[in-house]
């Protein structure tokens, strides 16, 4: 499993780290996408603020979404902060809001403003 390219998206801002999420986030792909996101974390560590998950093309996640993001949330404790986007009505923004994690996770509904928020954190 990789990441999805972002093809017109400009490089990570200084201190962030943006990873798209895939498709789909169930059963079948949760777990493995755990080491992943680690790692990525683990290549900025020096300075790294904010990890940044774009779930915008994943249309479909399931409990195990949920679990993964809160993982993610837990290990970065201290160490970064957090931030989701997600496309407003869809399945994984319908998720997010139904089980709760809105309000230990930001959420937003597009990368500009969840970086823009991350900016007027640090300022």
């Amino acid at each position: 499993m990789t990441f999805l390219p972002q093809p017109c998206q400009p490089c990570d801002p200084p201190g962030c780290a943006v990873l798209t999420l895939p498709p789909e986030i169930d059963h079948g792909n949760a777990e493995g996408l755990l080491p992943m996101v680690m790692a990525a974390v683990d290549r900025h560590a020096d300075g790294l603020r904010l990890l940044v998950l774009d779930l915008t093309s994943t249309r479909f996640m399931d409990s195990q979404g949920v679990r993964l993001l809160d993982e993610v949330r837990r290990r970065l404790r201290g160490r970064a902060g957090l931030r989701v986007v997600v496309t407003p009505g869809s399945a994984p923004s319908r998720v997010v809001e139904v089980t709760g994690l809105r309000r230990d996770v930001p959420v937003h509904d597009d990368l500009a403003e969840a970086l823009r928020a991350d900016g007027a954190a640090s300022a």
